[in-house]
């Protein structure tokens, strides 16, 4: 409007205010996490806010994460961290341009909940675990100081009259100085990250498998069938699921890297060396995995070749019985290097079925990704009760002594495989032409097999889908069908049986507490 005048300065400090909050929270997390390399990857206040975040999620939560972002539920969880702190950080600045003081002292706060939160973790075995956080804070606490009081004091030469005078120099340079400061910080971090990371991949590289001394079966022609669509019957290490709460994926050095087998009914404890298990004999076996959150026509299952120790015989060597030859322990409770616990029923792990402790996945080391340098692998259980990634101690005890991690979030204590079909071809809402429409899927119900499939069209009859050949009871098994498809919009619908005789319930529940069941279905439309 004519002879008003907007005076811009306010705004503009303001502004820079915010900006000095995000240059004091980064230079905290960069400091924070060059320290955490120091320290433990673990300890980094983004982790460990982030795992005990995770740690006290309810399970229903979690259980829509997975749903919802699948594999990228962990990526989610820190941005969104990020975002948090980015928001509070701009506040924080805000804040410093009349409560100086005040707000680098809640910049302090955040280290304090930091450092609280990594030793709270069920991993963390120091005091040092607080470090990263405290070091971080310090920095950020110290970089909005500084930059705050550019905001707030008058250049040289100025009377600040008008009560907008401000250092914009002395402002400007300190910022450049903190981001040149936090740059640096944060590529040496990442660059000694690296050289820590390096000497595990390293200890990885020098891995050569021994040969077997029990090869897996070969795959029997037909087990693999060739229909487009239709998942591989290996799955790539790639491909493989991956379900796990660890927010930065362990990178353990094999050299240095020890199993301990301790506890109830042990007579002999041992001590195990990563070269210790490769001298053994080693088994390969064919097995597929489920996760227990899987939904129902979910993607969290897969199958790998495998090759370790056959677990059983460890336990034999310790002394150990299982509780239904007169035993005292009846739960093989593993832990990982990240602190998560996972327990076993020891039966099943001694009943004959081909539990081991992978050391290797399709004809390689086991993927960082996937637990290396060693896993649990046990057929016929979902992974919450048996299949431990960087395992690195195993103590027995009893279920009444000792709830796992995910026991204590409501889920079962005990949790074999369901039987589950299915359909992988065609996919739903898809759009194939009218006439002969190759239907086809997997089955699996591991340590029990698959007897047969059937599909149905909408509410018509059930029909018996070819099956492909079965390798072991503890694989899936792919199967099809020809369906004489008519136009319109059509539901197909897949079961299978067990090789116990028992059909696949049609019965919906979700995933917790033991699995979900249900029978999966698509719906298409032919044209």
């Amino acid at each position: 409007m004519p002879g008003v005048t907007i005076n811009r300065a306010p705004l503009a400090r303001r502004a820079l205010a915010g900006l000095s909050g995000l240059l004091a929270g980064a230079a905290a997390l960069a400091v924070a996490e060059l320290a955490a390399v120091a320290v433990r990857p673990e300890a980094g206040p983004v982790v460990a806010v982030g795992s005990g975040a995770i740690d006290r999620t309810p399970a229903p939560v979690k259980d829509w994460a997975i749903r919802t972002f699948g594999e990228a539920d962990k990526l989610v969880l820190q941005l969104g961290i990020l975002l948090v702190l980015a928001l509070l950080a701009v506040g924080l600045g805000l804040a410093a341009l009349r409560h100086r003081r005040a707000a680098a002292a809640g910049v302090l706060l955040f280290g304090v909940v930091g450092a609280a939160a990594a030793l709270s973790r069920p991993d963390s075995s120091s005091w040092t675990d607080a470090l990263p956080s405290a070091a971080g804070a310090l920095a950020g606490a110290a970089v909005l100081h500084v930059l705050a009081g550019r905001l707030t004091a008058a250049p040289p030469g100025a009377d600040g009259a008008d009560g907008g005078a401000w250092d914009r120099r002395g402002f400007l340079i300190a910022a450049f100085a903190a981001a040149v400061a936090l740059d640096g910080a944060g590529t040496a971090a990442r660059v000694a990250a690296g050289a820590r990371g390096g000497d595990a991949a390293a200890s990885r590289d020098a891995v050569t498998l021994p040969r077997p001394a029990s090869k897996a079966a070969p795959v029997p022609p037909g087990a693999a069938l060739r229909v487009p669509g239709l998942q591989p019957f290996v799955t790539p290490n790639k491909d493989f699921y991956r379900v796990d709460t660890a927010l930065v994926v362990p990178k353990v050095d094999a050299t240095a890297w020890r199993l301990r087998i301790h506890g109830r009914g042990v007579r002999t404890p041992l001590t195990l060396t990563f070269q210790d298990l490769l001298r053994r004999a080693l088994v390969e076996r064919d097995i597929t995995l489920t996760c227990v959150s899987n939904e129902v026509g979910g993607p969290y299952v897969g199958n790998a070749r495998w090759i370790g120790v056959p677990l059983a015989g460890l336990l034999r060597e310790a002394g150990v019985r299982p509780p239904s030859r007169g035993g005292p322990a009846d739960q093989l409770v593993s832990r990982s290097v990240d602190g998560m616990t996972i327990g076993t029923p020891v039966d099943d792990v001694m009943d004959g079925r081909d539990a081991l402790l992978a050391v290797g996945m399709n004809g390689e080391p086991l993927p960082f990704d996937h637990g290396f340098p060693v896993r649990m692998v046990v057929p016929g259980l979902y992974g919450y009760v048996s299949a431990c990634k960087w395992i690195e101690d195993i103590e027995l005890t009893t279920f009444d002594a000792y709830d796992a991690y995910w026991v204590k979030r409501d889920w079962a204590r005990e949790a074999p495989v369901k039987t589950q079909s299915r359909i992988d071809t065609p996919k739903p809402f898809a759009r194939p032409g009218a006439g002969t429409v190759m239907v086809a899927g997997v089955a699996w119900a591991q340590h029990r097999g698959i007897e047969a499939v059937e599909v149905r069209v909408d509410d018509g009859p059930w029909r018996r889908a070819d099956l492909a050949a079965e390798h072991t009871a503890d694989t899936w098994r792919q199967w099809s069908w020809p369906w004489k498809a008519t136009p319109g919009s059509h539901t197909l619908t897949v079961r299978a049986t067990d090789g116990t005789g028992a059909t696949q319930t049609d019965r919906r529940t979700r995933t917790i507490p033991d699995g979900a069941s249900g029978w999966h279905s698509v719906v298409v439309t032919v044209e």
